[in-house]
C-alpha cells in the first residue's frame, strides 16, 4: 500500500504522525544498525536527507535514537537542544519493552525536566521502537 492510499484511508503515515513537513530540517542523533529503516526512509521521503548531529544548521526537529546504556540521557538531550529552532521537537526513539536496550519510562520523564524539556506525547514509531514528543516548555504570559 502506498503512502497515497494510506491518506486516502485516513491512516497517518509516520512522517505525518511524527509532524514532520518537507521543508524541515531534521536532525538524527543515536544512529547505529538497529534504528528503523521504514521510519528513516518514510522521514527522507518527506523531508529529504536528515542532517547529523555536527550540523551548523538550526533544526525544525531533532530524531534521538536511544537505548539504556548509551550514557547519560540528561547530558544527550541538552546537546540535542543546540541545534534546534526554538518552536522545534525533540522525538527520543527507545526501544519497546522487551527489546534489548528499553529504557524505562521513568528514566526519561525524569531525564526530560532536568534538560529543560516536556514530555507532550508518545506512540508507537515501528515495530520496535516507541517515540516520546519532548519540547520545551511555554513559558508563562507576563502579566501587566
Amino acid at each position: 500500500m502506498s503512502a497515497t492510499a494510506d491518506q486516502a484511508d485516513g491512516i497517518k503515515s509516520l512522517a505525518d504522525r511524527l509532524g514532520v513537513e518537507p521543508d524541515m530540517v531534521v536532525m538524527e542523533m543515536g544512529f547505529d544498525d538497529d534504528v528503523d529503516e521504514e521510519l528513516r526512509e518514510a522521514l527522507t521521503d518527506r523531508c529529504g536527507e536528515l542532517v547529523d548531529e555536527d550540523t551548523d544548521e538550526v533544526v525544525d526537529v531533532v530524531l534521538l535514537w536511544w537505548r539504556d546504556g548509551d550514557g547519560d540521557l540528561v547530558e544527550t538531550l541538552i546537546d540535542a537542544l543546540g541545534p534546534l529552532a526554538e518552536d522545534g521537537v525533540v522525538w527520543l526513539l527507545t526501544p519497546k519493552s522487551g527489546r534489548d536496550g528499553h529504557v524505562e519510562p521513568s528514566d526519561i520523564s525524569e531525564a526530560a525536566p532536568t534538560a529543560g524539556l516536556q514530555q507532550t506525547s508518545t506512540l508507537n514509531a515501528g515495530k520496535d521502537w516507541a517515540a516520546a514528543k519532548l519540547v520545551t516548555p511555554r513559558s508563562p504570559k507576563k502579566q501587566r
